[in-house]
């Protein structure tokens, strides 16, 4: 009789790995009971992002600035310069950012949100067209408040959760190439760049794709910035599927990538392994120069742009650690291993499984409930009644309204997204998660969806509130 597999690696047929850190400090957690879970699913009127953090188990809501620092980041802390101007903190970062992703001017912000509202206010003139491999939901409101339009210019494969292409995040050039032929080129602001893509299930765009779209781009004069939050984990994928880039190192991936555009916007918080902060950075001396001068007014004062010296100086470090090749592939590892086991139990989710989150598909979860009575949502409450487990929807209440309209958008994904932080869980995590998933998946025929029952004006999926049906 064979012998029944046991370790992880034994599990999928290959040898185990090991997360390259050892735990140095632990932060306990604290057992939500099933009476508890229905009480503050309640208070939070079912929507996850209103649960106070001490009545989750396990918190998949974000990766954004929910990673844990390494030793050397937490000593770079105190080496925080924190003078008004000038601080040296701010020059280990320029220095970190012009070393690894290769810009030439380089601004810091409070996060990537706040370099997402500079850059569009810059480069946008009201009635201009930004398209963009699919939609993210803050900088699409940046852009549309900026007077810009987003059209998505995708490849086809990023819609079909199914389908396995290795690079789902690619940009339809073709579409792209029609758009400019038709609006003609003065009406496109630039190409919004997504690497990897969230909202397609953290799928990535290869260097192939990014070197025909910056040849077509220079042969419109049209611009390129790139959305670089987890460039990173895009990196890796390069790496993995690409030909001729399996023995490139991450860093060296990044760096040839980032080539490729004019500038990039990056939310500190996930790839470069920080709390907070975030940073613009461009080629072109005057639309730094404008840049500049709005920072000050925004954020702060060009050194430090909403950021304290001692978070520069933890970023500085992150940089260079979230390019080294055996972090990157034990973190996109530990998401995989999570998306291997619900695959093996026919659970839903989009394939090929991204770099930062395991994305369940709603529609297939729960295909008895339309998605005007949202389905992801109702997934992430579920979740987090069967165990404490808090997850986020990506679906039509991230989507939003029509801003003419005033109608739901009604994306054709209807995911929820399982996100998971850097360096804070275990494999033993993501077994229990993978459980959870798989007994609400098992009762799924039973589950009714919400109404919404209030809507902020804007990014409504953060605050809104909903009913049972």
């Amino acid at each position: 009789m064979d012998a029944i597999p046991k370790t992880m690696g034994q599990q999928f047929g290959r040898r185990s790995w090991a997360e390259p850190w050892k735990i140095k400090m632990v932060e306990p957690l604290r057992r939500v009971t099933a009476a508890e879970r229905v009480s503050a699913l309640r208070a939070a009127d079912y929507n996850t992002f209103l649960l106070k953090s001490d009545d989750v188990y396990i918190d998949l809501l974000t990766d954004s600035g929910t990673g844990a620092m390494s030793d050397r980041q937490w000593a770079g802390m105190m080496l925080g310069d924190e003078a008004y101007a000038g601080s040296r903190n701010f020059y280990r970062l320029e220095a970190a950012v012009r070393t690894h992703y290769g810009y030439a001017h380089i601004l810091p912000t409070h996060q990537g949100r706040g370099a997402e509202h500079l850059l569009s206010r810059c480069a946008i003139t009201p009635g201009q067209l930004v398209p963009g491999n699919m939609y993210f939901t803050t900088t699409r409101l940046h852009q549309e408040l900026a007077g810009g339009v987003f059209v998505d210019v995708i490849v086809e494969d990023a819609h079909d959760t199914t389908s396995l292409h290795p690079f789902k995040g690619n940009v339809d050039l073709g579409r792209l190439e029609a758009l400019i032929a038709k609006e003609g080129a003065n009406r496109i602001a630039y190409v919004s760049l997504a690497g990897t893509v969230n909202m397609a299930g953290g799928q990535p765009v290869s260097m192939e794709n990014v070197k025909a779209l910056r040849v077509l781009c220079d042969r419109h004069g049209v611009r390129i910035f790139l959305d670089a939050t987890r460039m990173a984990e895009n990196a890796y994928f390069i790496q993995e599927r690409e030909p001729g880039y399996a023995d490139v190192p991450i860093a060296a991936i990044v760096r040839e990538f980032c080539s490729c555009t004019d500038g990039a916007w990056m939310s500190g918080k996930k790839d470069n392994l920080v709390n907070i902060g975030g940073w613009l950075a461009v080629n072109d001396w005057t639309l730094y120069e404008e840049l500049r001068n709005l920072i000050v007014v925004y954020e702060g004062l060009h050194t430090y742009g909403g950021m304290a010296g001692r978070d520069m100086e933890a970023m500085a470090i992150g940089i260079e650690e979230c390019l080294q090749d055996d972090y990157i592939r034990s973190r996109v590892g530990q998401v995989h291993y999570l998306g291997e086991l619900l695959t093996d139990w026919d659970v839903p989710i989009v394939q090929p499984v991204g770099g930062h989150a395991v994305f369940l598909d709603a529609r297939a979860f729960y295909p008895h409930i339309p998605q005007h009575e949202f389905p992801a949502q109702t997934l992430a409450a579920e979740l987090y009644l069967d165990s404490g487990i808090r997850a986020m929807e990506r679906g039509v209440v991230s989507a939003g309204r029509n801003p003419e309209t005033g109608d739901h958008n009604f994306p054709r994904l209807e995911l929820t997204r399982l996100t998971i932080p850097r360096r804070v869980y275990t494999q033993a995590h993501m077994d229990v998660v993978a459980e959870s998933v798989k007994t609400i998946f098992d009762r799924r025929a039973e589950t009714r969806g919400l109404r919404m029952t209030y809507e902020p004006r804007y990014l409504r999926f953060f605050q809104a509130r909903f009913e049972r049906l």
